[in-house]
């Protein structure tokens, strides 16, 4: 009887020290966290926060966020990226690296520690992770198709000018990979229309202020541009000021980039003729579904993960269905 009572007693305490660890799941369920580090402070980037936070609660998984630069930069990004990464306890990075070569070496260290990245947005290199190269450790690249959107931004604003005239492009930085997609896909896609002259495209850096300058000394270079495209929302937002100034509102066609609640309203107001809508969110999803596969399972994502974009124009900007692409904070 004493024997018996001992055994009921032991496998009650067995049970009481195992129970803990089986509605945890075991060290197997340990909770990930994952930490994205943004481009610049921006509603893109706030957007795609978002995703990555409603994604993240999805699937369980914690999140850390790096403070955002106040101005877009590899010499700003690398201290944030430096003291994300310092807090420890991450499992895997999402980054929209700043520069195609400044990061690399920053990043390459990262991934060395056995913290694996996937690039969101921009890229490394020429984004080809596939081949053999300094920077091909990211995981993934997941963003948009730059250089397709430039395209099709030149054939929308070739059908607002009557496909033909010159056109202008404010660009902002020549070593940031979205934004030279942007530029090159918008140089082929008007070389199409043999009426259509590209008188030039000059860089902002991220500065409204210098686009602005930069519009209006082209304005008065080319007193007969009749369209302008502004790759992001710092260069579009600049670009018409200068046509505003110029009293051209309307003579001159400007297509933008980036669903920015400020370029909606511009285009509804008739300041500008065209926005491009980037999907953020989902882009910021999309990462943490990879990121979390793989640590789970190992299972690696495809090289390259692209979701689409939309346009808004005159006749869509108050249609109720598309006001799920416009950025918010």
């Amino acid at each position: 009887m004493k024997r018996s009572l001992l055994i009921l007693l032991a496998l009650a305490l067995v049970v009481l020290i195992a129970a803990p660890i089986f509605a945890s799941g075991g060290s197997e369920k340990k909770v990930k966290t994952i930490a994205f580090m943004p481009g610049v402070a921006d509603p893109f980037y706030y957007t795609m926060e978002k995703g990555i936070r409603a994604k993240a609660k999805e699937l369980g998984v914690n999140i850390v966020v790096g403070d955002y630069p106040a101005t877009w930069g590899p010499e700003v990004q690398t201290p944030n990226l430096q003291a994300l990464m310092a807090k420890g306890g991450i499992d895997l990075l999402l980054i929209a690296p700043t520069s195609t070569t400044a990061l690399v070496a920053p990043l390459k260290a990262i991934s060395d520690k056995g913290i694996p990245v996937i690039t969101v947005d921009t890229y490394l290199g020429d984004g080809d992770y596939s081949k053999a190269s300094n920077y091909n450790f990211p995981l993934a690249y997941i963003g948009t198709d730059n250089k397709l959107g430039g395209k099709q931004v030149a054939e929308h604003l070739a059908k607002l000018i009557g496909e033909k005239g010159k056109v202008y492009v404010v660009n902002t930085n020549p070593d940031v990979s979205s934004v030279i997609d942007r530029g090159n896909g918008f140089k082929e896609g008007i070389a199409e229309f043999p009426n259509i002259q590209l008188v030039g495209m000059d860089y902002c850096m991220d500065n409204q202020q210098r686009a602005m300058e930069q519009t209006t000394a082209a304005l008065q270079k080319n007193p007969d541009i009749v369209g302008i495209f502004g790759v992001n929302v710092f260069s579009a937002q600049g670009s018409a000021q200068a046509v505003k100034n110029a009293g051209l509102v309307g003579a001159v066609k400007i297509a933008s980039w980036d669903a920015t609640q400020t370029l909606i309203d511009a285009l509804k107001g008739g300041d500008i003729d065209l926005v491009l809508a980037q999907l953020p969110a989902e882009i910021g999803s999309l990462g943490v579904d990879a990121g979390y596969k793989y640590l789970g399972a190992k299972t690696m994502p495809p090289k390259k993960i692209i979701p689409g974009f939309q346009f808004f124009t005159k006749d869509n900007v108050n249609n109720a269905d598309m006001q799920q692409y416009v950025y918010s904070k």
